[in-house]
């Protein structure tokens, strides 16, 4: 019985992602990318300095739609900025649980008020391949998106 109500909770956890996952091909564009190592001076040693794919780079400057999750961070400055991540806090990039391509920094037009529950924006993409001390994706101008459901 113990084994059985452990499967349940593990089914239910992986139907509860399934649906943001699916329907979110954003997120599955922006994983299109590599490492390469590369000296940073400021550090003083090699880092991994992403390279976006063809596919990432003609998304830059345009407008995407992406479905996800806001993850509070230390510091936090207002509702306008914030991380927004492809994946709950628990299993989020900052957790250990994915990689970078799966959060990105936020910079919204209005305050977009804080919920543990997926949500929906659109913005501008911008990419970051070179300062170190900033995600790797941001979208300016967001909106939320309200959603029928």
């Amino acid at each position: 019985m113990k084994n059985l109500v452990i499967v349940i909770a593990a089914l239910i956890g992986f139907a509860a992602l399934q649906p943001l996952q699916a329907q979110d091909k954003a997120w599955k564009t922006l994983a299109k990318i590599t490492f390469k190592k590369e000296y940073n001076e400021m550090m003083g040693f090699k880092v991994d300095v992403p390279v976006f794919s063809e596919t990432v780079q003609e998304l830059e400057g345009k407008e995407i739609t992406v479905r996800g999750y806001i993850i509070p961070k230390e510091g936090y400055k207002s509702h306008t900025e914030f991380i927004f991540s492809a994946y709950p806090y628990n299993i989020c990039f900052f957790c250990g649980g994915a990689g970078p391509e799966t959060v990105m920094e936020v910079y919204a037009s209005e305050p977009i008020e804080y919920t543990a529950e997926p949500i929906t924006l659109r913005g501008k993409l911008e990419l970051n391949d070179d300062d170190i001390n900033r995600l790797i994706y941001a979208i300016r101008d967001v909106e939320k998106v309200e959603e029928d459901r």
